[in-house]
Order: structure tokens, then sequence, then C-alpha cells
């Protein structure tokens, strides 16, 4: 799905695809990563998650009940951090997504994520739709900050 104010994966890789290896390539490095929702009372919760970039999509999968389940069903926004790893290196930088996690219901879309992941089941599934990939990273004496919202071009900071 496509407007714009969101894209899903495919249309951020097409529209920025050095940067899209890299936000792969640092979600790939390791396998739990911090996931913000917002409680029922709006103050933020986070919980550890894997991510699949499947098909075009970035995937959210949550053990049956789970409480960041819970609040994206109640408020699909969400916020997701990288695990920066080991040390303070961060190669490639510190990278971030935001957007909208939408329940996926439809029983062929879900056949095909066990198909590849095999998850424990039950389970909740998310596609995502991004609102917002932000990059933060040093070159030489410069913090770097990139920054992608659909529709816009790639802006990027550089602060001495």
């Amino acid at each position: 799905m496509t407007s714009s104010t969101v894209a899903d994966w495919a249309d951020f890789a097409t529209a920025e695809p050095a940067l899209a290896a890299i936000v792969e390539a640092r979600f790939g490095a390791y396998t739990h990563h911090t996931l913000a929702t917002l409680r029922r009372d709006g103050s933020p919760r986070t919980s550890g998650l894997e991510v699949r970039f499947l098909g075009g999509e970035l995937w959210l999968g949550m053990m049956p009940g789970s409480l960041k389940a819970l609040d994206l069903r109640r408020d699909p926004r969400f916020a997701l951090q990288a695990n920066p790893g080991d040390g303070t290196g961060m190669g490639g930088g510190d990278v971030r997504i935001g957007g909208r996690a939408v329940e996926v219901e439809d029983a062929e879309a879900r056949a095909a994520y066990v198909k590849e992941v095999e998850p424990p089941e039950p389970f909740h599934l998310f596609r995502t739709e991004l609102t917002e990939v932000v990059r933060t990273c040093v070159e030489g004496d410069c913090l770097v900050v990139q920054v992608w919202q659909p529709g816009e071009p790639l802006r990027t900071v550089r602060r001495a």
C-alpha cells in the first residue's frame, strides 16, 4: 500500500536502494531488536522482537496475546530500533523505522510466512506501513543523519 504518507518495504527499497541495503544489513546482523508501541494510557512500551524482510514487506511476528500485539491492535503506530550490537562501533550506523503495523488475517499470506519462517503457532502477524526510516552514523568528524519519508527526497544532515 502506497500513498504520500506511507509505503511498504518494497517502495522504500525502490526509492532508496543503498539506504535500504544498509538498514536490512543492520537488522540482519542480530536476531533481536527493540519495538516501541503505545500502551492503552499512551505511555511507551518497549519489547524485544524478531523481524523479517520477505516479499517486499517488513514483517513483525509475535506470540499470541502478547502485550505488544495487543498494543498494535489498539493503536498501530510503532518505532523499531535495530540492535546496536556489542560495543560502540555500530557498523553501518544506528537505524530505526517508524510506521504503522497492520495485522494479517489472510490465510494465504500467513501460510506463505509460515513456509518461510516456521514460527511457533499460534502467532500474531503484522505487515508494516513505513512513515519514516532514519540512519545515524559517524563519518570522519561528522555526525550524519539520513531521514527518508514516503514521497519525500532523502534528507541528509551533517553535524560537525
